[in-house]
């Protein structure tokens, strides 16, 4: 039998004026998951992590934690806490005054020993024992953000709230602590509830996704499902990169169907839905699928490079010809060094396997 929802939003809605923050969401977050709110500036996922945690009031529809129905319910009196972008910790303390912070509005208020204990459990968990005394203004910026979510646990909540920590750090810095933040997660099974608009902090740290445009939930899922079987050329496009070709529908071969592209290009491709002959489609091809080969390669379609771009562990490359008018694929750093060194003008081939393109009704 499924476990019960810790939260779950019901066709909720939020306006202001005449503005729809968030339209129609249904979600059901489960116990002890990373769930990620994932999209673009103004797609909602802000909005629904705020009503969470009871900063916004649902227009429209229920919000529920721990099956109790928490409209209207303000934020001190939900089991959440949450972590700002900001951090927004207090500069006239010093870390230990910080996390305790929350433990000492409880009433009746816990002794200072038993405050003090659950302090230093908390520095310990995000591994800063030893810095009770350090003034907040005194510490990086990883350092910072280490004691938000340690006064976020301290509470123990059964849903930890995040609202883009990351964003301020540096990329190395970011990736260290998106590591260290899944491995507390698990540490401590809360459920953790994430939003970001950086598609690799969502996808490395999350159990499932939630992609969010202009106010809905465009599509749910986990990493992988999300990324090698997207709903739509908008979630496509979003999670990692894709090259999008139009096409038509010639006809199924097993469980793929046959299509035809511009001048004629041959192509079998997934699908997700059924789709009928003649059909207008895109196919959806993710750069790491497509094969470069020196021009002239057997089964290989003629295309011209129109840019090189080199990122340290692989080589991007633009292309071009009369039928696909523009197609970005990666060699990888340790292919054939000829591969890796192709110049700009250079004619050159390029194929898939068959089934690599996903077929995605247009939009």
């Amino acid at each position: 039998m499924e476990a019960r929802p810790i939260a779950e939003l019901r066709a909720v809605t939020k306006r202001y004026g005449v503005v729809t923050a968030a339209r129609g969401l249904n979600l059901s977050i489960r116990p002890g998951e990373f769930l990620s709110f994932l999209g673009p500036s103004g797609c909602g996922k802000t909005t629904a992590l705020r009503m969470l945690a009871g900063f916004e009031q649902a227009t429209e529809g229920e919000v529920l934690i721990d099956g109790r129905v928490v409209n209207g319910v303000p934020p001190y009196l939900r089991p959440v806490n949450m972590v700002f972008q900001q951090y927004a910790l207090f500069p006239h303390m010093n870390v230990a005054q910080n996390v305790g912070y929350g433990l000492n509005q409880r009433r009746p208020r816990p002794s200072r020993a038993e405050v003090a204990a659950e302090v230093e459990r908390a520095l310990q968990m995000v591994r800063l024992a030893g810095f009770s005394d350090r003034r907040v203004w005194e510490m990086s910026g990883g350092q910072q953000q280490r004691v938000a979510l340690a006064r976020a646990i301290v509470n123990r909540p059964k849903i930890l709230l995040l609202d883009e920590p990351m964003a301020a750090l540096d990329k190395k810095l970011r990736h260290e602590m998106q590591i260290e933040l899944k491995s507390l997660q698990r540490e401590l099974g809360i459920t953790f509830v994430l939003v970001t608009h950086d598609q690799e902090e969502a996808l490395s740290m999350s159990d499932r996704v939630c992609i969010m445009d202009h106010g809905q939930i465009a599509q749910i899922g986990t990493p992988e499902d999300l990324y090698d079987r997207p709903q739509s050329r908008y979630v496509a496009d979003f999670v990692g990169r894709s090259n999008f070709i139009p096409a038509w529908v010639m006809g199924m071969v097993g469980d793929h169907i046959r299509a035809e592209g511009p001048e004629g290009l041959s192509f079998t491709a997934r699908t997700g839905a059924p789709l009928t002959i003649g059909t207008e489609i895109l196919l959806s091809l993710r750069p790491e699928d497509i094969q470069l080969a020196l021009a002239g390669a057997p089964d290989g379609h003629p295309m011209r490079i129109t840019h090189r771009i080199f990122l340290g562990e692989h080589t991007e490359y633009h292309l071009s010809s009369s039928a696909i008018d523009h197609l970005v694929t990666v060699v990888p750093r340790g292919a054939d060094a000829v591969l890796r060194n192709l110049t700009v003008g250079t004619e050159v081939a390029v194929c898939w396997r068959e089934g690599a393109p996903l077929a995605l009704t247009r939009d």
